[in-house]
């Protein structure tokens, strides 16, 4: 079962799928392929029309996990 993040409400973590990667809202999609994607140029509008569940929150919430896990290693 997919638990969210402390202080992620939108980030899931499901140790049974995903190769417990974190997850936006338990879908099937990696915030580490929503950064990817990003990194590559596309735009949210792009993301959001190929993958229609994505929404704003999401991607300023894997924005601030990925700052997170920076702080971290600094």
């Amino acid at each position: 079962m997919a638990q969210t993040l402390p202080g992620f409400d939108r980030l899931a973590l499901d140790a049974e799928t995903m190769a417990r990667q974190v997850t936006i809202r338990g879908y099937r999609f990696t915030v580490e392929h929503l950064l990817e994607l990003l990194a590559a140029g596309w735009s949210v509008e792009e993301i959001q029309a190929d993958f229609p569940f994505i929404e704003s929150d999401d991607v300023r919430q894997a924005f601030g996990y990925a700052a997170t896990l920076v702080r971290r290693e600094l």
